[in-house]
């Protein structure tokens, strides 16, 4: 396991290269002059010139780049803000808790909702239950996660007042964002571990315990349950990472201070520093959510060997 462990670890180191390259060159491929969007575009030439070597944007793009590289791993440093003049360290990790504690929540309601409609689906095949609960799992895929979100803050936040419209700082404002961004998710993992278990029931051993005289419900449990979750932890980890870098329409719609929210303000105001960073964020995210479910296999099924 420990081998494996770090193989999967050194194979990362690749990709953030290719990830680090292409994040970098963003701000050489993508319109607009970096310089007149920090300074402005009334500086007159000689100034431009002026600061466009004290920026560094003279040195070959090389030369650049490993100066990128250095600040990041040696010091931590993305650089600093276009538009708010800030460092952009300090305000990720600022907003990062505000994005993690979304993405857990939202977790949490998929992976309850998901699993309860997916084991009883499939546990009552071709039954009304079954059938109710797959017609809304392809409902809740199909609705769009911003006009559900409008749909949850007119109805239990204008309406009937239950929740915040908008903002942070409690319990109550998590509740309506983290089910909006958790309802699609939660449908995905209910087809999913739905049709796991079905497989396995279809199983030998099944048979046996079946024939053992044991309960339906006690087999999947006992039996069933653990092997069918592997693919579904397989699943839910790319989901998660998905979530993780991906809550930008919910965050907008819902004004939640995240890195989503961040991203957006950032794209549209041309703010390349930030987009730099937060490229390489969920990316490194994404890759790290990778490596914890590959793991996660051998605690699920211990048949499973890493050589």
């Amino acid at each position: 396991m420990f081998s494996f462990i770090v193989r999967r670890t050194v194979g990362i180191v690749p990709m953030l290269v290719i990830v680090s390259i292409l994040s970098f060159l963003f701000v050489h491929l993508t319109p607009g002059d970096p310089i007149r969007i920090l300074y402005g575009n009334e500086i007159d030439a000689s100034t431009y010139e002026m600061l466009k070597e004290k920026e560094g944007f003279n040195d070959p793009l090389y030369e650049q780049y490993v100066r990128y590289v250095s600040n990041i791993v040696l010091d931590g440093d993305f650089g600093t803000s276009y538009r708010t003049k800030a460092n952009v360290s300090d305000e990720i990790l600022r907003r990062f808790n505000y994005t993690l504690i979304l993405t857990f929540a939202s977790m949490l309601w998929a992976v309850v909702i998901g699993l309860f409609v997916g084991i009883i689906s499939a546990v009552k095949r071709n039954s009304w239950l079954d059938r109710l609960g797959m017609v809304s799992a392809i409902t809740a895929l199909s609705i769009p996660e911003f006009w559900f979100g409008l749909m949850l803050m007119q109805i239990f936040a204008v309406q009937l007042g239950w929740f915040p419209t908008s903002g942070s700082g409690s319990i109550g404002h998590l509740i309506l964002p983290s089910l909006t961004l958790g309802l699609g998710v939660a449908a995905i993992i209910a087809r999913f571990t739905r049709s796991s278990i079905l497989e396995v029931l279809r199983e030998d051993y099944v048979r046996t315990a079946r024939a053992k005289g044991q309960k339906e419900w006690t087999i999947v449990l006992t039996h069933v349950l653990r092997s069918a979750l592997i693919p579904v932890v397989t699943m839910t980890g790319l989901q998660f990472g998905f979530l993780l870098g991906g809550a930008v329409v919910v965050e907008q719609v819902f004004s939640w201070p995240g890195l989503g929210s961040y991203l957006v303000d950032s794209i549209l105001t041309r703010d390349y520093p930030v987009i730099q960073a937060l490229i390489l964020l969920f990316s490194v995210q994404f890759l790290v959510v990778n490596l914890i479910v590959d793991i996660s296999y051998g605690l699920l099924n211990p048949q499973i060997r890493y050589e």
